[in-house]
């Protein structure tokens, strides 16, 4: 058995040429060994670029191709259930970027053709990884803070590009697809339930008609969630877990930097000028790295990856309700069986 997994990257996108792949390049179990692109030579200055031997001009070579094991998806979001099909049919295993689909009926598709090719279709959360979110996620569970009663979250940039990928509706932008769905998972992860209803508040750009800003209550059965997301806001992002005896503070949870330490705060609340916080220091990593790494070793081992099928579309099912919510102006109600 090869003790790393193959790998091929569907399209020359910014977020795997100048982080996943170069990230991955660094696993333990991973080897990057072919990238396609729709056009060859960009596949080819791609492939030079990060040291990738195979470049093909169409992702069908790609996925016709014997020597690959798995495929890293990072396509417009409107891809990202055609090719993961695609590449299931090929019997390659799919690491697909967030947001899985467009929609849940669209995601649980996924479902019967996963069962019957065998491969491993996992959701790429990279933050799922992380040392910080993991300690976080042991706190929480050790009782440090108390029951977790509350988490609140924010999630902003400014991009107000018309020419962007993340600004167009037809390709799945927007700021809940794009960002909101980091702020869902965190709350998920964070209460280990899924919410039983969502209020969604959406504001457009009256041009692009992209969500350039969303709000969202979160009902679950142990405590609240409520976040903001923009993508036409100051850049900024916070996590913060709030228990009857103390808090979780996560300074830079998603794009957590692969050059320098990063840190949470553990308050217990005895002094609101900071004087109970206590502070946890991360070693430098890159959550591409790990996340690859998990993914591969779970393939490698057969074990469930860190972000299984269901995990996805249960993420999708808060997307897909916030936006119901908005449009209604009602509570969403949530059915995890349905």
């Amino acid at each position: 058995m090869n003790q790393q997994l193959r790998w091929g990257v569907l399209s020359t996108a910014n977020i795997g040429v100048k982080k996943v792949i170069p990230a991955m390049q660094r696993g333990q179990y991973t080897t990057v060994a072919a990238i396609a692109s729709r056009n060859l030579s960009r596949a080819r200055n791609a492939a030079a670029q990060l040291g990738i031997p195979t470049a093909y001009g169409s992702y069908e070579e790609l996925l016709a191709d014997p020597h690959i094991d798995a495929i890293y998806n990072p396509l417009p979001n409107q891809l990202h259930v055609p090719w993961t099909a695609k590449a299931a049919e090929a019997g390659k295993h799919v690491l697909c970027e967030k947001p899985i689909s467009m929609t849940v009926a669209e995601a649980e598709s996924l479902f019967a053709l996963r069962d019957r090719t065998g491969v491993v279709i996992g959701e790429a959360f990279m933050i799922r990884s992380h040392p910080q979110w993991l300690r976080a996620r042991q706190l929480i569970d050790a009782g440090r803070i108390g029951p977790l009663r509350a988490v609140i979250a924010a999630f902003s940039y400014f991009n107000d590009d018309p020419t962007n990928i993340r600004n167009r509706p037809e390709t799945g932008g927007g700021a809940l697809y794009d960002i909101g769905c980091y702020c869902i998972q965190a709350a998920r992860c964070g209460f280990g339930q899924e919410p039983a209803r969502v209020c969604g508040l959406i504001d457009r750009d009256p041009q692009m008609r992209t969500d350039r800003l969303t709000s969202a209550l979160l009902d679950f059965p142990a405590g609240h969630a409520i976040f903001t997301c923009s993508t036409q806001l100051v850049p900024y992002q916070r996590v913060q877990f709030y228990g009857t005896k103390g808090r979780i503070d996560i300074e830079i949870p998603f794009n957590a930097p692969p050059d320098r330490p990063t840190r949470l705060f553990i308050d217990d609340g005895s002094d609101l000028f900071g004087a109970g916080i206590a502070t946890e220091t991360f070693p430098i990593v890159d959550q591409y790295t790990l996340q690859g790494d998990a993914f591969s070793k779970a393939v490698l081992d057969g074990t469930p990856p860190p972000l299984p099928l269901e995990e996805a579309i249960a993420n999708m099912r808060v997307i897909e309700a916030i936006f119901q919510s908005a449009h209604s102006g009602r509570w969403t109600t949530i059915d995890p069986n349905r």
